[in-house]
Parts: structure tokens; sequence; C-alpha cells
């Protein structure tokens, strides 16, 4: 038998319909790790009977002659010649859609196919784009070919993520390679947005010029560069092998290639991650003492840096198992928050975190995904049984993690000192979504003043290295765009999320997105209703599905898809997320929420300690009481009835008031309230803060 590679597509060309070739099957464990290979048979790609592509497979050590079971995702990535094949000849084809390999494989390209699921008869496809911003980093030319690229191929709006990136709804597929390279050629990336790999880093978004700030957006950026995809798949589908590779910090390259203790396959295109790549999704976020504006615990790992009273960096904290998907009805499914691995000195977060890296890929399960994410791999084993394997990998021992001050969250909204002598500024963006006229207006402020963005893991947009001159007439023009101070935006909207769902979410079950403007309106009329404040709030979520991409399992009030119109309540968050909550209810229709709203807030305002938090208050109480509450509830004690005739000149206003309220869902006092905020924020603009 004869071989031949091709020159140009790297694919072996077989004379026999099975060929035989070296696979790695993964790393072992024992006192030293080592890499062992041997021979197995793989038939011909399914969809190439005449094409078949060399496969280095990082299995976990096998404990009998029986193949392992493997989720068909698996042989999809296997035969792929390293995530290229078929997506690189189904992008050229006439249909619209592509196949079912190409649709798991194009997830690592940042794209996932979906369709418009309002729409019935012949299912309009089209792609989601997700682009790679470490830290939330977005340079002003990549913004302004993002507003462009919308308007041209997308659905004319841009979608702030709670992963710090962007995401381009509606591009066809026969537009996908366009978008790509021009996103690509214009300081951006998808590469690794989606897919089994590590995801968008995550780090303060603040543009603080302090030591602490600057080098953990520093360690961010060295961390998604040390797992970056290195075998070139998306230059070559994309750009045509044009690669645009800017330079790499040292360290980076030398931690990326030692493999002293097992953790490389060697001569793999892939060194990290082999032909297989991880099991599922992974998710990293890098914050510095008491910032909790990355949602920490949430992430596979979560990295805090330690400075000595000087400032300076001296190590590393080490959360590791959290993780926010899960499935209904599956108790054997759930979120989880992550916990303390350990301490490393400053010089080594590379090489543990590629540790860890290393452990999840060659012992996270790849039979069943619903269990895939490293969080199971950690429940199962125990955090020191999982600490003991990564320290093989890592060839040391972690230290004792270091004492961490009380986690905070921080929105970083309105305008604040960069330390450099430039000012920024945090926009509060409802649910990420910028269209209509506040996208024209950030796209004429950007681009006048040249600024760079970043964007925050709370769907907000914040615009850097502001002249204090420019101060007025950047404020001036955004509040005509409906983008005001934080101070005139309703507190229930600041803190809350929602990820996109219907229409074009192909895992939503119900509305979020296009749900949560309502949702909230009805909550701050409940407020009312029972007497809270105005300037009181709690951390509200919504997601169309439970695999919580809006992190809903953090929050005070979690509402989660779990039928059509119906959610799942979720209770017992924190307002600085560092606590899980818990299923309250289950299948609550949309109409019905009022009916258990009412009663969890008119006993929060009654029955709360000082000061005391609505997840926190709930959490106290216990659902068993709350159960009882809900279902006794007949509704809030009735003060004589009057009208409060104290924003209006008479009781004809009122009435009129009263009308117009019905209309917007609202009580006259909210509605009137709204229009004095309002004209307040008209007159205060441009004024010094």
């Amino acid at each position: 038998m004869t071989t031949s590679f091709g020159t140009t597509t790297g694919t072996l060309t077989p004379t026999d319909p099975k060929i035989r070739f070296q696979s790695f099957t993964g790393l072992k464990s024992s006192n030293s790790i080592a890499l062992t290979r041997n021979l197995r048979v793989f038939p011909l790609p399914f969809c190439t009977p005449t094409l078949i592509r060399a496969v280095s497979t990082p299995l976990k050590p096998e404990t009998s002659t029986a193949e392992p079971k493997r989720s068909k995702v698996e042989i999809f990535k296997e035969q792929s010649n390293f995530i290229r094949y078929p997506l690189n000849e189904e992008i050229y084809t006439d249909t619209p859609n592509i196949n079912e390999a190409s649709t798991q494989l194009i997830k690592f390209h940042g794209s996932y196919q979906q369709y418009n699921r309002d729409e019935r008869g012949t299912r309009s496809y089209s792609f989601m784009l997700r682009t790679k911003n470490p830290g939330g980093k977005v340079p002003n030319q990549l913004y302004l070919t993002m507003d462009d690229l919308a308007d041209q191929f997308g659905i004319g709006t841009l979608r702030l993520t709670t992963r710090q990136t962007f995401q381009l709804h509606g591009v066809l597929k026969k537009d996908l390679k366009t978008v790509m390279s021009t996103i690509i050629r214009n300081m951006g990336s998808t590469l690794g947005a989606c897919g089994d790999l590590n995801r968008n880093v995550l780090a303060p978004a603040a543009p603080f010029m302090t030591k602490e700030y600057k080098f953990a957006q520093e360690t961010a950026e060295n961390i998604a560069a040390l797992l970056t995809p290195q075998s070139g798949f998306y230059y070559d589908v994309w750009v045509d092998g044009e690669k645009f590779m800017t330079s790499e910090p040292p360290e980076v390259v030398k931690a990326r290639n030692d493999n002293s203790h097992g953790t490389n396959f060697p001569d793999s295109p892939e060194p990290i991650y082999g032909t297989q790549f991880l099991p599922r999704k992974f998710k990293i976020a890098v914050t510095v003492p008491t910032d909790n504006s990355v949602d920490i615990l949430t992430n596979d790992i979560g990295v805090v840096v330690v400075f000595d009273e000087d400032g300076e960096p001296q190590g590393f904290n080490i959360y590791v198992g959290g993780g926010m998907g899960r499935t209904h009805r599956q108790e054997t499914t759930f979120p989880r928050l992550g916990e303390q691995l350990g301490y490393v000195p400053k010089g080594d977060i590379l090489y543990a975190i590629k540790a860890i890296v290393a452990t999840q890929r060659d012992h996270g399960r790849r039979d069943d995904r619903k269990y895939s994410r490293m969080k199971y791999l950690i429940s199962s084993w125990g955090i020191e049984k999982f600490r003991n394997v990564v320290e093989q990998y890592y060839g040391k021992k972690f230290e004792p993690f270091h004492e961490l001050p009380e986690w905070e969250f921080k929105s970083f909204l309105g305008w604040h000192e960069q330390g450099d002598g430039a000012l920024f500024c945090g926009l509060h963006v409802d649910n990420g979504r910028i269209g209509g006229k506040m996208k024209k207006t950030l796209r004429e402020v950007i681009e006048k003043y040249n600024l760079n963005v970043r964007i925050t893991p709370n769907q907000n947009l914040i615009l850097c290295d502001i002249r204090s001159a420019w101060r007025r007439p950047i404020t001036t023009v955004l509040a005509q765009a409906g983008l005001l101070h934080p101070r005139y935006v309703d507190p229930l909207n600041l803190t809350a999320m929602a990820c996109p769902a219907f229409p074009l979410c192909p895992l939503a079950i119900t509305e979020a997105e296009r749900g949560i403007p309502d949702i909230l309106k009805r909550v701050r009329a409940v407020f009312e209703k029972v007497g809270l404040k105005y300037g009181e709030s709690i951390v509200i979520r919504v997601t169309g599905c439970p695999n919580g991409c809006a992190r809903p399992y953090m929050a005070e009030l979690g509402l989660v898809g779990d039928g059509p119109n119906s959610y799942q309540i979720w209770l017992g968050g924190t307002p600085n997320q560092t606590q899980l909550a818990r299923t309250f209810m289950n299948k609550v229709k949309v109409q019905d929420l009022e009916k258990v709203f009412e009663p969890l807030f008119y006993y929060w305002k009654r029955r709360r300690q000082p000061k005391e938090s609505f997840g926190d208050f709930t959490t106290r109480m216990g659902f068993e009481k709350l159960h009882e509450l809900v279902d006794k509830w007949e509704g809030p004690v009735q003060s004589p009835v009057r009208y409060n005739l104290k924003p209006f000149a008479d009781k004809e206003t009122y009435e009129a008031m009263e009308e117009l309220a019905k209309l917007q869902n609202k009580s006259p006092h909210q509605l009137a309230m709204e229009v004095i905020r309002n004209f307040v924020a008209a007159q205060q603009n441009g004024k010094s803060e």
C-alpha cells in the first residue's frame, strides 16, 4: 500500500479503502506522565470516499480493549483535518445551510448556524458570528468595522455579550467568507469564540491605568494567546491561508511549547489541543481582589491576581469548576460555583492554566456532552483528586490559597478617571442590543473622537480615552440617543441581563431579550404596589433555556425558560454574585408572574433585616416558608383609596395620565415619574456631574 500527501490540502490519499496510521491514545499518569502511541484502524470519512485525514487523538487511558464510547461531535472533530473538513467545502455549496458535521465545526471558527423561528414553513437560515476580545478590548477600527458589517450583512444591530464580545446576527452563508475576512483584516478575530476550546477570556473592562488592572488585563491576554489554536485552520478557511498573527510575548511561546510534564502532543499542529480539542467549551476569567464584574465563580477557571502592599503582583489564586449550563428535569446536571484550587507564583500562571486544561482534555467525558464540562469531572473526583492530577501536569504542588477581601459587583457605568489624565464613560445598554438611533450616535461619537471601546460582562459598553474637554458634548449627544447617565436609568435595568433567545437561538424555549423589558416594568410596578422605593433594586436575569448564557443561576431573581411562555423561578443569588440561586418554582406562566412577585417583594419589604438584600432574605426565610406565603397570598393590605395628586395639577390630569399608563402597563405615578426623570435628564445633559 502506498500513500501520498496532497500538496494543498494536507490530506492522505490512500489506494486502499482502509489505512493504518499512528494515533495518540492519551496521556497516562503515574510517577511520570508518558505519551503513548498505538496503531488503530480508521474507516474512511463518511463524506469523502477517497480522502482520509491524519489524526492525533487525546483519549483517556484505555482500561479495556473495547473502543470507548464517544459522542458524534468527537467523530466529526477526528475526521475534520483539524477543523477544516467538510466546512471548507460546504461554505461554497449553493444551499443556504451547511451539513451536520460543518454545523459543529463552524463553532470553532466562531459561528453558529441559525434560522428564524418566528417564520413558519421553509427555514430561513443565517449565521451568528461572535468575536474574540480578551478583556472586552475593542480597537476603534474593529468597532467601526463591526458597525458597518451589521448594516451591510447582518440585521442592522450589534449584540454585546456576557463574555465581553460582539455577536453579529443574520449573516447569510454566501456572505460568510466576506464578513469573516473583513473582521480578520480589521484587527479582529472570531477564532475560538465558540466550540470545544477556550472561549473569550474575561477581565475587568474598566481601563484604569493602575498596576492591578493593567496586570489583570495583560494576564487575560496572555492566557488567551496561550490557548489559541495553532494549526491554522481558521485562516485556511476564511483568508485562504494568509496569516494575520500578532507578535506573542516570549513567555507565552515558551509556556505553550514546554512539555516537561506531558501536557503536549509532540509534533502536532495543535500541541495543547490535539485533534480532539477539549470535551466541551472552556471558560476562564481573570480579575483583581474585590472586583467581581466578571462573575469569577461561574468559570471553569477563575484567576485572581494577588498583590503585595505596594500594589506589585506576586501571584494568583485559582478557582476551578464553575459553570452554569444544565438540563431541565435532569438532576444530574446542575450549575456549580468554582472552588479553591490553590495559589501559584506570578511566573507560573501559564503553566498552571495549561495543566488544568490538559487534565480536562484527557479526563473529561467525551461520551455524553451533557456531562462534558470540567465541573462534572471535579464533582465526580472531588477537589483533592483533581488537584493531585493537575499537579502531575504542572510539576509542582499548589500553594495554599491566599485570603481575599469580600467581592463586590462593579458596573463601571458613568464617568470615571482612567488615571492617565483621560476619562472613560460606561454606558448602560439594555440587554447589550445596539441598534437604531443609539447605534448611529455611538458610531458618530466613536468615529469623531477616535475612541477605543471595551465591552463589559454585563452587556454594557465603555468609551475609553476621552479628553476632559470632550465630556460635555459627548454627554449631550449620547443622552439625546437615550444613552443616559446611570442616575437616570431605572436601577432594575442597570443590573438586569437576558440572553437573545427567540427568534434566532435554536435552543430557546421561551422569550428572554424580547420579554425582559416588560418583565422589568412589571417588577417595578409591583415594587410600587408593595411600597418599595424607586432606588431599591434586585439582580434579575432571564434566559430562554436552561443553558444559562446570561448566568441566571447567580441572580437574586432568575427566570429560566421551561416551556412556551413559561419560566422556572430561581431565588437566592446575591448582589455580588457569590452565592448560587436555587429552584423555587417551575412552570410559572408569564402572565402569572405577579402572583409570585407580589408576596415575595411584600414580605421582603416588611420582614427584611437592615440592609438585607432580596437574595439573602429568600435564603434566610427558607423556601418552605416562602411557598407558604405565596400560596396564601391575597394581596397587600389596602389603605383607603385616594388620588395621589402630588405629581399632578388636578384630578383630570391624573385621570388622563392613568389612561396613558394603562397602555404602557404602568401605574400613573410610575409614568409620571418617568416623564419627570426624563425631563430632568434633558436639562442636566452636559452639566458637571
